[in-house]
C-alpha cells in the first residue's frame, strides 16, 4: 500500500549514522548522502528495492509528528529487534520500551521502541513463533 515515508531531519549525518547503526540489523541498508549539498536525502530499504524511508535534511523548523504516531519495522528474528535497540541507545535514541514480548499486541509479538535523535518514535517487531 505504501511506496515511502519520509522523515524531516535537522542533521543527516546523525540521523545516517543513527539509521545506518539501527537499520542495519534489520537488513535494511541503502544510502546517498552527499555532505555539503543543499536538499539532503537518504533512503533505506532491502538490497535492490529501492527506498521505503527516506530522511530528508530540513534544518530549519522539523518536527516529528505527534503522539500516536511512530514507524514499525519488520525485523527478520528476535535477535534482531535487540540489537536495533541497542544500536538506536549507542547512537543517541532514546529507549521509549525496551525489547521483549507485547503479548496485548498477540502472542508472538516480539517488539522494541525508541525515539531517534530528531524525536521521530520508531519501533522493531518480529511477530512469529520462534
Amino acid at each position: 500500500m505504501l511506496h515511502h515515508l519520509s522523515f524531516g531531519v535537522a542533521d543527516i549525518e546523525r540521523a545516517c549514522a543513527f539509521y545506518d547503526a539501527v537499520l542495519a540489523p534489520l537488513g535494511y541498508v541503502w544510502q546517498d548522502l552527499r555532505p555539503g549539498e543543499a536538499g539532503q536525502a537518504v533512503g533505506y530499504g532491502v538490497p535492490g528495492g529501492g527506498d521505503k524511508l527516506a530522511l530528508k535534511h530540513r534544518p530549519d523548523g522539523q518536527r516529528p509528528p505527534g503522539a500516536g504516531f511512530h514507524l514499525a519495522f519488520a525485523a527478520p528474528d528476535r535477535m534482531a529487534v535487540d540489537r536495533f535497540h541497542e544500536a538506536a541507545l549507542r547512537q543517541g535514541g532514546r529507549d521509549n520500551g525496551a525489547p521483549g514480548l507485547r503479548a496485548h499486541y498477540g502472542p508472538h509479538y516480539y517488539a522494541a521502541f525508541v525515539i531517534d535523535p530528531d524525536g521521530h518514535a520508531i519501533e522493531a517487531v518480529f511477530n512469529a513463533p520462534v
